[in-house]
């Protein structure tokens, strides 16, 4: 994965602001290894990157499933290195994905204000593209996917064409479907029929993290070597 190009210009108190945190929330990440130590600038001042800013994100997503800091120090110390803060806002979408309707309603301003932009109208169609967005029934209100709002937002910068979002979302519900098809079937054999709905809710609650995890380091994998492949052919 590559890493961010981006030079660490945020204070200890902007990214705290910016991450909807305590500045001392930022320190105890950091002292128990949850975050990378800053870059110290002039006047020994520590700076921070959006890889902050994305690891705080999954932070607090990860407590807000549940997890412990003990579970969540684990969780990061399995991440591969070198993450970037776009791979880490996937991690993120991914775990935000675990609960069952991270939805809520709000205005048009309110919309913007947690994109952190202004949304022309085009911005708005690509975010339903992306099923991040939809439009509710009261009038100039949105439903919107707060897992998925954030990395939504960051590929409003990507030059893909609407009509391309379309084509990649039916190719990842229709192959991933597919995988969790094939992976239930699997896990239906380690469950007998004499054991209990809990146990079968037991043992999803440990597995759907860990292969969730590792569908999307696969998936990275895999798409790194069809980029690399396809490079080489055209050069």
């Amino acid at each position: 994965m590559a890493t961010d190009v981006e030079e660490p210009t945020l204070t200890v108190d902007e990214l705290a602001a910016r991450a909807g945190v305590t500045v001392r929330t930022v320190r105890f990440y950091g002292t128990k290894g949850l975050l990378p130590p800053p870059v110290i600038g002039p006047r020994r001042v520590g700076h921070y990157s959006q890889e902050h800013l994305s690891r705080l994100a999954l932070i607090e997503e990860l407590q807000h499933q549940g997890m412990t800091l003990a579970a969540i120090e684990r969780y990061l110390q399995q991440l591969p290195e070198g993450l970037s803060a776009h791979d880490l806002a996937i991690h993120r979408a991914v775990v935000a994905s675990w609960a069952p309707d991270s939805a809520e309603e709000m205005n048009r301003a309110e919309l913007e204000r947690r994109a952190g932009r202004p949304l022309s109208a085009e911005d708005l169609d690509r975010l339903v593209a992306m099923s991040v967005v939809r439009e509710a029934a009261a009038p100039g209100s949105y439903r919107v996917d707060l897992g998925l709002l954030r990395l939504g937002v960051q590929l409003l910068d990507v030059p893909i064409a609407h009509e391309t979002i379309l084509a990649a979302r039916t190719v990842l519900l229709k192959h991933t479907r597919a995988a969790a098809h094939e992976l239930s079937l699997l896990f239906r054999d380690e469950v007998s029929e004499r054991e209990s709905v809990e146990a079968v809710k037991d043992l999803s609650a440990h597995m759907q993290p860990l292969v969730v995890q590792a569908l999307l380091t696969t998936f990275q994998r895999s798409l790194k070597e069809e980029l690399r492949e396809w490079l080489t052919e055209e050069s």
